[in-house]
């Protein structure tokens, strides 16, 4: 069996920055096993796989379709830079014909619109809520703060329940060359942290919006606990981020920037509706095809 697959570069236009994703668009369903077992040789922060909904349907033609994310050690339920890299796998290489597609997924319906060079994504918006004693009542957000930031001061800590991610951001003393700068240790920060409360961490500063190209906020990702030690560019956080920096920043539209090594630009725009649109590139890398 021959299955394709493509490797793209996600919130970007460059190649070898950004955030790769894997892509297999798929005939037929194949086993979760299986779905795992390629991730693992991918070996990327997330392999997605597209199958048809209709049977009857094609790539070209049809408008909605399934949609999966792994990474290398388990499925998830929401994936950002791999559904903008499914959505470009569908318009560039099957030529779909629809101005926009639709994902049936494990966090229900998203829509990816193309738009000038880039896709716009619309995603669930997940506010996170004050952790306002986690100096003294969470020991264990003690912790896992400790072990990403060390001594640096920590303005603001707020945890997304429902996506299990928690923003810890620095104080505005800080820039953006100390957020660059931190080592976090995959390990030392996945033991620090046991509860099942956080499987992804976020760490934000403010940004320069009056220094082109005009950043409102920064932020870096990590998510050992789901095999992740550090995750390039995450649409997924920034549903957190967007509802945090909108209300902080009294602003619906944002330009974000993820200060990974590879580095990746999210247009984010908050709607009245409780959702927000994350826009970004894609630029492809590979083309092949998986041998079974």
């Amino acid at each position: 069996m021959e299955i394709p697959v493509y490797t793209l570069d996600a919130f970007t236009n460059s190649p070898f920055k950004g955030n790769p994703a894997a892509v297999c668009p798929l005939i037929r369903e194949l086993s979760d096993d299986l779905y795992q077992k390629i991730a693992v040789e991918m070996n990327l922060s997330e392999t997605a796989f597209i199958t048809r909904i209709n049977q009857s349907d094609d790539f070209t033609k049809g408008s909605r379709f399934h949609l999966r994310w792994f990474t290398p050690a388990t499925e998830v339920n929401l994936c950002g830079h791999a559904t903008l890299a499914s959505a470009a796998v569908l318009f560039q290489y099957k030529q779909n014909i629809n101005p926009t597609l639709v994902f049936e997924t494990r966090s229900g319906e998203l829509a990816v619109t193309r738009k000038g060079e880039g896709y716009v994504m619309d995603f669930p918006l997940n506010p996170p809520t004050q952790e306002v004693q986690w100096s003294d009542k969470h020991i264990q957000t003690i912790d896992i703060i400790k072990a990403a930031v060390g001594n640096h001061p920590v303005q603001d800590v707020y945890l997304s329940s429902n996506t299990e991610k928690l923003l810890v951001r620095l104080a505005d003393s800080c820039d953006r060359s100390v957020l660059t700068s931190l080592k976090v240790d995959p390990v030392t920060l996945q033991s620090s942290e046991r509860s099942g409360r956080v499987k992804g961490l976020i760490l934000t500063i403010k940004g320069s919006p009056n220094c082109q190209p005009g950043y409102d906020f920064y932020s870096r990702y990590f998510a050992p606990w789901y095999g992740i030690p550090e995750d390039p560019v995450t649409g997924s956080a920034h549903t957190v981020l967007g509802s945090y920096w909108s209300k902080k920043l009294g602003k619906k539209k944002m330009l974000a920037y993820q200060c990974s090594s590879r580095g990746g630009e999210l247009e984010l725009e908050v709607r009245d509706d409780g959702r927000i649109n994350i826009a970004g590139q894609a630029v492809t890398v590979l083309q092949g095809s998986i041998t079974l």
